[in-house]
């Protein structure tokens, strides 16, 4: 049976998020019906409706979700109706051959992100008989949202809606990008250019990992100063003069890694991380933008320096999401001072412009039902 359900939803690219009541359809087979808590305000949502990443419109937007399952379609294993669950924005078959190498983050179920539609062509959210795709095949900024099954990951009941939403994407992609596909090391030098929902949590997991130095650079002070709560050693307002402390620190050695999560990629904080890193350095690309990495051969020669970029952190969700939910209940990993604030749907700009404006780590919108 078809059900109604209240969404923010963007138009078209450069539009306001509006809400609108949108019908939703019944699971299929292998797909399930969640009933949505809370979701995060990610910035890629904001890439999506400022226009700056391809995406079919209209969209119901959101890929950081949490709730409980409301009803399951046929064949459906993963998860069963009352399970609590997090929404994985790359689905992990388990099957294909990224899966099966552990390689879950590039599962090739995601291969429609872009459209938010499902493998049969279709879509779930409709309104006077035009299609509504969902973000990363999700739409979390939905009360109700049908899934994939190979989206979902079951967590325990004890851990909060709000704080769960966020290890659907910004905290394993952060956290990820620092241990996983930068594979930082005890005792090295990390320089993190961002520190915001994603740096924060490269932060923590550089940090974790026993890195010496976690130098942040990041212009808004009040991002400065968290960073400190989630493990930064020093931290910088400009790249020039974390630089000038890295060349003093490591005796003009130089960073061993460079991790790039600024909310917008660009020229110049490439060419910044390129020349903090010393021999064998590597930087990590963790972000949305148009920067090109544009640096002679012999930058990369000589020092044996190497560039890579990094989606989900390189994380395996349903063995990460877990993982890190047990880092925060042994009090391990912070998560709940990563939410600055709390948002019903109806605020969803203000939300957004929060960011934009510096003032929030993470926002999280919180579903009335």
């Amino acid at each position: 049976m078809t059900i109604t359900t209240r969404a923010a939803i963007c138009r078209e690219p450069g539009r306001p998020w509006e809400i609108a009541d949108l019908e939703l359809d019944e699971p299929k087979a292998n797909e399930v019906r969640i009933k949505f808590h809370a979701a995060g305000l990610c910035h890629s949502d904001d890439h999506i409706q400022k226009g700056d990443a391809p995406m079919r419109f209209p969209v119901v937007g959101g890929h950081e979700g949490a709730g409980v399952v409301d009803a399951v379609g046929e064949g459906v294993t993963r998860v069963a109706v009352g399970d609590h669950v997090v929404c994985s924005f790359i689905p992990a078959c388990g099957q294909c051959r990224y899966c099966s190498t552990g390689h879950q983050n590039l599962c090739d179920e995601g291969k429609n992100a872009s459209t938010g539609e499902f493998p049969d062509g279709t879509f779930r959210f409709h309104s006077g008989g035009e299609d509504f795709g969902g973000l990363c095949v999700l739409g979390t900024f939905s009360q109700y949202g049908v899934v994939s099954e190979w989206s979902c990951i079951t967590i325990p009941e004890d851990i909060p809606f709000d704080v769960a939403s966020l290890v659907g994407c910004g905290v394993p992609t952060g956290w990820g990008t620092a241990v996983h596909a930068a594979g930082v090391r005890a005792g090295e030098t990390v320089v993190v250019y961002g520190a915001g929902g994603v740096g924060s949590n490269a932060v923590q997991g550089a940090r974790y990992a026993g890195a010496k130095n976690v130098v942040v650079v990041d212009p808004v002070e009040f991002k400065r100063d968290m960073a400190k709560v989630f493990g930064a050693t020093h931290t910088f307002a400009d790249p020039e003069a974390a630089k000038e402390f890295v060349v003093e620190t490591t005796w003009g050695q130089l960073a061993d890694h460079a991790l790039i999560t600024v909310g917008v990629l660009h020229d110049e904080v490439i060419a910044n991380a390129l020349d903090i890193v010393g021999k064998n350095g590597k930087v990590t690309i963790t972000a949305v933008g148009d920067g090109y990495v544009d640096a002679p051969a012999g930058q990369f020669i000589g020092y044996q320096r190497r560039a890579q970029g990094a989606i989900f952190g390189a994380c395996n969700p349903l063995y990460d999401v877990p993982r890190l939910l047990g880092l925060y209940r042994s009090g391990d990993l912070k998560l709940d001072e990563l939410i600055t604030r709390r948002y019903s749907l109806d605020e969803i700009n203000q939300g957004y412009q929060d960011m934009l404006d510096g003032k929030n780590i993470r926002g999280v919108i919180v579903h009335e039902h």
